[in-house]
């Protein structure tokens, strides 16, 4: 909750920005990785800074994030 409430706040203009707010946000390819849930999850979500859209893409436990099939998603 605490990490939708921050996005769903703020207008983040570039993965810089969103740094910021969540300083452990990772960047792999065209995704953004962030811990949630205590760091128990992994969130996956793909976001276009020019249109102020969040998708989310994935929400996995860290063992589902370390096999890497989310990898293989397509979907931009």
């Amino acid at each position: 909750m605490r990490w939708f409430k921050i996005v769903q706040k703020t207008e983040f203009n570039s993965f810089t920005e969103l740094r910021k707010a969540f300083p452990s946000a990772d960047k792999v390819d065209q995704w953004i990785i962030f811990n949630i849930g205590g760091n128990k999850y992994r969130l996956i979500v793909s976001i276009h800074f020019n249109r102020v859209k969040v998708y989310i893409r994935h929400v996995l436990t860290h063992s589902e994030y370390d096999k890497g099939d989310w990898k293989n998603d397509t979907r931009n």
